[in-house]
């Protein structure tokens, strides 16, 4: 059997006006705040319906920049709570740390805050293999077993940068975060008969990770939404805890979209159009690790359009560009009253 050969081009980023295609409405906003996330979560909320799985990344033991919880908890008193039922979904993770076993995770499930609405660890009690559609490194993805009990997915996702994958939007908070901790995972990331558990990168990781995300993608078809908040952007991943790298990059806003290609895809204009370089630092990584792969790879597979209609919910649904949006952002990073743990970060004080 031939081996597959990956991709190439995934450090070249592609302006909008070289795309081609139909356009997928992407809504947005500056509010960064539980008012704003309800906001933007209503807007595309109406696919949602039976029992609810949020996926979000609730991170290592202390981590200083996933999402607020007061922001999700805000969610579920308000929003969630009208369904069947509701629950974040996590996957023990493929790397020793302090989510590697159920029980370690639960412990820091609590240490976070996670602990205002149910948190269903899917793999806990075993894995279940998804269809892979017209992927090329893989016919089936494991995913936690538990995952296959919900109807619909609400995907809660953290933009920011990633050590391997170079950005980790919603294709990321998926593609690894829905694959089980210990088959899943594994196939993504190590190459058959490796000893380095890290073996695949660049392209041919985005590829793989990309098929993880369609499997489940599709398995949720018609009821999945993508919300992505541009907030603590650190190059690297909240997987990395209180050793991730302080942020630099200011934070922008909130997106969502029934696209998962078109709201990606957003976040990453909103980066290369901040003023005076102020996303130089997310696009060096993002280039350095070939992550644009993740974009291309996605409009390859149909799983979404690379262009998008941007609508202002701030202002009477005006459409803008990726560069009104971020006009007037000012290249320094400033923490709000959401940072309570500090990690890297250094404190106003410091």
């Amino acid at each position: 059997m031939i081996r597959p050969a990956a991709g190439k081009g995934g450090e070249h980023y592609v302006p909008y006006d070289e795309r081609t295609g139909d356009e997928s409405v992407v809504f947005f906003t500056r509010d960064l705040s539980p008012e704003g996330m309800i906001k933007i979560y209503d807007r595309v909320s109406q696919v949602l319906e039976g029992r609810i799985a949020v996926k979000l990344h609730t991170g290592e033991a202390e981590g200083p920049n996933f999402l607020p919880r007061p922001w999700v908890r805000e969610l579920f008193e308000t929003r969630l709570n009208d369904f069947e039922y509701a629950s974040i979904v996590e996957t023990n993770t493929y790397y020793k740390g302090s989510r590697y076993t159920t029980e370690e995770h639960r412990k820091t499930l609590e240490t976070n805050g996670w602990t205002f609405c149910p948190v269903d660890i899917t793999d806990a009690e075993g894995v279940a293999a998804l269809p892979v559609k017209d992927g090329k490194w893989f016919d089936e993805m494991h995913v936690g077993k538990d995952l296959l009990d919900y109807d619909s997915l609400l995907v809660l996702t953290h933009f920011k940068g990633h050590t391997m994958g170079g950005f980790g939007g919603s294709n990321k908070n998926i593609g690894i975060g829905c694959a089980d901790g210990r088959i899943g995972k594994k196939a993504i990331h190590t190459a058959a008969g490796s000893d380095d558990m890290w073996s695949i990168d660049e392209e041919e990781l985005m590829e793989r990770m990309t098929e993880s995300t369609k499997s489940v993608v599709d398995h949720f078809a018609g009821h999945i939404c993508f919300v992505n908040t541009m907030r603590n952007m650190s190059v690297s991943c909240d997987c990395e805890g209180t050793q991730a790298e302080p942020v630099v990059t200011p934070d922008v806003g909130i997106l969502a979209s029934l696209d998962i290609l078109a709201v990606d895809n957003a976040c990453v204009d909103m980066v290369y159009s901040l003023p005076e370089n102020g996303g130089k630092a997310l696009i060096e990584r993002i280039e350095t690790r070939h992550g644009l792969r993740q974009l291309s790879y996605m409009k390859e597979l149909g799983m979404g359009n690379d262009r998008y209609h941007l609508i202002d919910i701030d202002n009477d649904d005006r459409e803008i560009t990726a560069e009104e949006a971020t006009a007037g952002i000012k290249p320094v990073w400033l923490p709000d009253i959401y940072n309570v743990f500090w990690g890297r970060n250094k404190k106003p004080e410091d």
